[in-house]
């Protein structure tokens, strides 16, 4: 009879230990479980700001400001250009001038 008894006893021994077992992992799962929540996610909105007219105003007046400087110097760019265009041919023409009066001087007409 002993050894149906000392069965009974080792299988009670080991159902304690798979409990205790049991009890430990499920605790262990918990405590996982709660440090890896994540915080809860603010639900609110922020509040739109208002509409500000000013500011409005101000951007695209600087932009049109900035428009019209840059339509000024392109101006002032090409009329130097031109300038610069007119007197070069100016002077191109006043040498070759000069040149032919140098030649007919130098052949003695």
């Amino acid at each position: 009879m002993s050894d149906p008894l000392s069965k009974a006893a080792r299988a009670a021994v080991e159902a304690a230990d798979n409990t205790e077992q049991l009890k430990l992992i499920a605790a262990v799962l918990q405590v996982q479980q709660l440090t890896q929540e994540q915080r809860p996610v603010c639900q609110h909105q922020e509040p739109k700001p208002e509409f500000n007219a000013k500011k409005w105003w101000t951007i695209g007046g600087l932009s049109i400001v900035g428009a019209c400087v840059a339509c000024v110097l392109a101006l002032a760019f090409a009329l130097a250009s031109l300038a610069v265009a007119v007197g070069a041919t100016c002077a191109t023409a006043c040498l070759l001038v000069l040149r032919s009066m140098w030649r007919d001087l130098q052949r003695g007409k």
